[in-house]
């Protein structure tokens, strides 16, 4: 009795136990399924890849660079003989005329031979006067025919052009020394302001190197002056005569200056490969001192037409620059070279042609050769 109802306990657990793994393997059944449709209802997309369309522009920017503000014109005066000063009228900061006299040196020794040369300039006009006398009556004397002898009329012809030579040399002596002795009297060239004063009265002076290691006086043109900048040579072909530049000053930070462009150099600076710029400034007020730093505001206008895409289509690499030229819905590196940049646009030069589709953001990781089946372009992003 006994055993046989433990043999249908027994009996009764398999089935349970057969049951619930039957129940078990059909959960795993459909849940197997279900995920199956599901993967094939949801199949991995492609990246979608950005492009532009390539096209002609103009790309205006302007060029931030330091410049130097020098005097319009500026000169060193020395004295041109072996002097004493005798009287200096101007001082550092004096604003003169052109004409004014600045110095007034003396030289006792320019006075003796300036005496000398006017004794031998009228002992010479005596010999001259003399001689010419002489042959006047020789020749009025050998008009009666016998009296004079043709050689003697020709001596005193010869003698007559001899003195006259001597006396055209004394003269030019003369006016030698008249014209050293002006060069005791220095005047200023130009209008300007008088910036370094370097003797005073007494003062031994002389040519430069031959008693003056330094200047008299130092004179600036101050209400005008040159506002000069270096270029670099990638941008000398955009320089123009007809542009204005603003520039500041770190003095006088809150105010901006204006200037036009007036000479341009026309060769490299072979030693900073930059072309040298000039600026006329007006500087009545004299604000601006020559010798002021200025950072300057250069517009550079674009004069041709040129290839333009947004920054993030370029790739610098260490090979290369490059860009990606979508052709047949493959990647295909196109090498260029950068020009200026300007509100995350660049300038391109390359084989290129308008219309060509470009990747809008290249990088390396997008490679030679390969294949974009998902290309969009971006009507947003057209130049």
């Amino acid at each position: 009795m006994k055993n046989s109802s433990y043999q249908y306990l027994l009996k009764q657990g398999q089935v349970v136990i057969v049951s619930g793994l039957l129940s078990l393997s059909g959960l795993y059944a459909c849940h197997s399924g279900e995920s199956k449709i599901v993967e094939q209802q949801a199949p991995v997309s492609e990246p979608v890849v950005e492009a532009v369309t390539l096209q002609k522009g103009k790309l205006s920017s302007s060029l931030q660079i330091p410049g130097e503000l020098m005097a319009f014109q500026q000169v060193d005066l020395y004295a041109k003989e072996n002097s004493y000063v005798r009287r200096l009228y101007v001082d550092v900061g004096s604003e003169v005329k052109a004409g004014q006299l600045l110095v007034s040196l003396e030289a006792p020794e320019l006075n003796s031979r300036l005496a000398e040369t006017q004794s031998q300039l009228k002992g010479q006009e005596a010999l001259y006067i003399a001689s010419k006398a002489h042959y006047n009556r020789l020749l009025e004397t050998s008009k009666t025919p016998g009296t004079i002898s043709p050689n003697d009329l020709d001596q005193a012809l010869a003698k007559q052009n001899s003195d006259q030579a001597q006396l055209e040399a004394a003269k030019a002596a003369y006016r030698a020394v008249v014209a050293t002795r002006n060069y005791l009297e220095i005047r200023a060239p130009f209008n300007g302001v008088i910036t370094a004063r370097n003797v005073s009265p007494g003062a031994y002076v002389g040519p430069s190197g031959k008693g003056s290691e330094l200047p008299l006086l130092e004179l600036q043109e101050q209400k005008k002056l040159r506002l000069v900048v270096s270029v670099p040579e990638m941008y000398t072909g955009l320089l123009s005569q007809q542009h204005e530049v603003s520039f500041t000053v770190k003095s006088l930070p809150n105010q901006e200056f204006k200037a036009a462009v007036k000479r341009l150099a026309g060769a490299l600076d072979t030693r900073l490969r930059a072309e040298r710029l000039e600026m006329d400034v007006i500087n009545n007020n004299r604000q601006l001192l020559p010798g002021m730093y200025a950072e300057v505001n250069l517009p550079l206008p674009a004069k041709d037409s040129t290839f333009v895409v947004p920054t993030s289509a370029v790739v610098a690499s260490t090979e290369k620059v490059f860009v990606i030229k979508v052709a047949n819905n493959k990647a295909e590196w196109v090498e260029v070279q950068k020009g200026r940049e300007a509100d995350e646009k660049v300038e391109i030069y390359g084989k290129l042609n308008p219309g060509d589709k470009l990747v809008a953001v290249a990088s390396d990781e997008i490679r030679d050769g390969a294949e974009l089946r998902n290309v969009k372009v971006n009507a947003q992003k057209q130049l």
